[in-house]
């Protein structure tokens, strides 16, 4: 036995009304509970069909949707109320159009995704590119070496903050602290003072291009102590980078500056090597603390002795021209503190931790690209013909002596 009903209805119909109706139209017969009711199936039905269920009471009618994307189209499909439950049945048409739209969406988020991954990958160089030309710009005003120490004590902070918060171990004994020290020294001290005093002397592209020279330099400390191979292709790499870097340093001894201390190449090369060494050393770093919370000690104990040097030497920020720094300079110092040195190291471990090192190491050219983008466009700032040979003779360099094992 079974009770069939036809009804069309919008797609905001009232379920419960008609299961009330239905129900008691079925009550009424006497119906057993073991019996149930639905549709006969047919081999030529246009709609899915659905497997009855036992010791329920099914009823089975046809109600109208209407399409949200076209108010005035509608189709028909099947509704099975099962005791207190409504199920629509959705004709074959109706489906594929539903499967198709969720492909589409599918395809839309993972493209976001892609998208993401890869503004993640790129952002510790964009930050790094963009604040050699922030740096650059704040340095007359506020002096190289208080600039040097803002950009890390701040950052190292940060970085020491959210290692506790990830419940990361403080260093602890007599050999982590020295290596932090030493690591500092060299890393930050000598690293951030050296960069302060070139940014004075040249711009901000060809320093970024000579800095991120400092593969060259890793490649040959890391084979003379820890017997790595350069390989065929990264001794080219080697060789080029050597020529990449006189063509970048030769405009700079003209006749009016022949001294080597005043020049900004020399300075930015002399930055490029503490940046190798410190490299080195993360390695020996790593062995007694964590690598974050070592980096973020490494920021505020470097920072430390180029706040004294900034006070002894005397840097506008103590005088009268602190008056002059403008919300535009205060506005670079931050970016240079906390998206130059905190946000953007941060991320490299991320991406690093997640096993890009490969996608990182060839993403090394980017900050000398970035730096030189916003150096024209803020600063106004070019190279000569033969900086710019230099540059990407340096820039193939980099990427030779990156890929020498892979090749």
């Amino acid at each position: 036995m079974a009770w069939w009903s036809s009804a069309s209805a919008s797609s905001t119909f009232n379920s419960s009304f008609l299961l009330r109706s239905s129900l008691s139209s079925y009550s009424n017969k006497k119906l057993s509970s073991n019996h149930v009711a639905h549709a006969p199936p047919s081999p030529s039905s246009p709609y899915i069909t659905i497997n009855s269920f036992k010791k329920r009471s099914t009823i089975v009618t046809n109600c109208t949707t209407t399409n949200k994307k076209n108010m005035e189209s509608s189709s028909t499909v099947d509704c099975v109320g099962t005791g207190t439950d409504v199920k629509c049945l959705i004709s074959p048409t109706d489906k594929e159009e539903i499967e198709q739209e969720q492909v589409e969406q599918d395809g839309q988020v993972m493209e976001l995704g892609m998208l993401l991954e890869w503004a993640v990958l790129v952002s510790p160089f964009f930050f790094w590119g963009t604040a050699m030309v922030a740096m650059k710009e704040v340095l007359p005003k506020a002096g190289p070496f208080f600039v040097a120490a803002f950009r890390l004590i701040p950052a190292g902070l940060l970085l020491i903050t959210f290692a506790s918060s990830q419940g990361r171990k403080l260093p602890s004994g007599f050999n982590a602290w020295v290596s932090i020290f030493l690591f500092a020294l060299v890393d930050a001290s000598c690293f951030q003072g050296f960069l302060a005093q070139g940014l004075q002397r040249t711009s901000a592209g060809l320093g970024s291009v000579i800095i991120d020279s400092q593969p060259l330099s890793v490649a040959v400390l890391a084979a003379l102590l820890f017997g790595e191979s350069i390989g065929l292709v990264g001794a080219g790499g080697l060789v080029l980078g050597v020529i990449g870097l006189l063509l970048l340093e030769a405009p700079a001894f003209d006749e009016s500056n022949s001294s080597l201390w005043g020049s900004g190449e020399w300075w930015m090369l002399l930055a490029a090597q503490s940046m190798a060494v410190g490299t080195v050393m993360v390695r020996w770093v790593s062995k007694y603390s964590d690598p974050v919370m070592a980096t973020g000690w490494h920021m505020v104990i470097g920072g430390l002795p180029l706040v004294v040097i900034s006070v002894l030497n005397h840097d506008p920020v103590y005088s009268e021209s602190v008056k002059e720094l403008t919300s535009s300079d205060i506005l670079a110092l931050l970016y240079t503190s906390i998206f130059g040195s905190a946000i953007s190291y941060g991320v490299y471990f991320y991406s690093a931790t997640k096993g890009s090192l490969t996608k990182l190491s060839s993403l090394t050219f980017l900050t000398p690209m970035f730096a030189s983008i916003f150096g024209f466009l803020y600063l106004g700032e070019t190279f000569s013909p033969l900086q710019l040979v230099g540059a990407a003779v340096t820039v193939v360099a980099i990427y030779l002596v990156n890929f020498r094992g892979s090749v």
